[in-house]
């Protein structure tokens, strides 16, 4: 089992379909404002010499009413991703550890040069034992929780300071994407800035059928971490949501998690991503959502973390009723 979270998974010229991604996000320390750049990697199934890297990036200010995104593609060929640690270049694109400079263009212009650091041990949202399996095709970890961000971003030619931005930085990969999911993650919440939330409510295809929703939670608080992620127990927990709003909720003997995470619709952007086997999904993305998180603690008193505009939170979808633009 590699305790190498952060290097790439994907090796080149494979024939297996892939994906992957490096995530930053952070927000604003007052307002509702919050930026979310992903480095990607492609590789539909069966079409090696057709892989190509990805650059995205989208900025949210809600009072300024502004949500512009961009993406960029790039032949692999133009792209560098080290098997361990974090060492990455898309393009003139580079991720390392504590430095994330770029450019994403298409609609609009968004560049970063950013320094970040801090973030706590890497939190496994799946157990352990999952990451090397076959099961579920989708594997996430979040290898720093609570960075610190500094630097700029350049969102068509106005420059943006991020002075001390608390967020994340994730990776995921996987043979395929999740079929449908409500995905969350809060760094910092208002009435707790050392508290870290993340959660998600899927569905998987299995052959012809598709599995119930199940919901997965990890919460760190207080110097505390609080799992609740096992196969049955996510069988067990509860996942509703609906545009755009989502509730859940999961229990065991001593413990209770429980919550919603929600959003206005023009909070969103809504993003095409391609699928390894074939096709696509739409993902609807609000990097300034609000979200309220209770923990119930046998022989203790119940505690319910709160924030407007800080929490992550993502759906994943093939419906077309929702409203949001496709920009990118």
């Amino acid at each position: 089992m590699t305790t190498d979270w952060q290097g790439a998974r994907y090796r080149r010229g494979q024939s297996a379909g892939h994906y992957e991604s490096w995530f930053l996000r952070a927000n604003h320390p007052q307002r509702a404002e919050a930026f979310w750049l992903r480095y990607t990697i492609f590789a539909p199934q069966g079409r090696p010499q057709d892989a190509i890297g990805e650059l995205w990036a989208v900025y949210f200010h809600r009072e300024q009413g502004r949500l512009c995104a961009a993406k960029s593609e790039i032949p692999m060929g133009d792209c560098v991703f080290s098997g361990q640690g974090l060492d990455l270049r898309i393009g003139a694109a580079t991720l390392q550890h504590g430095r994330a400079q770029g450019q994403a263009v298409g609609p609009h212009r968004i560049g970063w040069d950013l320094r970040h650091g801090g973030g706590g041990p890497p939190l496994l949202f799946l157990p352990t034992a999952l990451y090397d399996g076959g099961f579920p095709k989708a594997k996430a970890v979040t290898p720093r929780p609570l960075v610190r961000f500094s630097g700029q971003l350049e969102v068509d030619g106005r420059c943006i300071a991020v002075d001390d931005w608390l967020g994340s930085e994730n990776h995921n990969w996987g043979s395929k994407h999740t079929d449908r999911y409500a995905w969350g993650q809060v760094a910092g919440f208002d009435d707790a800035p050392e508290a870290f939330f993340e959660a998600i409510s899927a569905q998987l295809k299995i052959g012809p059928l598709q599995t119930p929703r199940l919901t997965m939670m990890v919460l760190r608080l207080d110097g505390e971490e609080y799992r609740l992620n096992t196969p049955l127990q996510a069988l067990r927990a509860s996942g509703d949501w609906r545009f755009f709003e989502w509730h859940f909720d999961s229990r065991r003997r001593g413990l209770r998690i429980h919550g919603r995470m929600h959003a206005a619709r023009e909070d969103f952007v809504g993003l095409r991503y391609m699928n390894p086997p074939g096709g696509d999904h739409t993902c609807l993305n609000s990097k300034i959502a609000a979200c309220e998180v209770t923990l119930e603690r046998a022989g203790m008193p119940s505690r319910t973390l709160r924030t407007d505009s800080r929490a992550a939170f993502e759906i994943l979808t093939d419906e077309t009723s929702h409203g949001v633009s496709i920009v990118a």
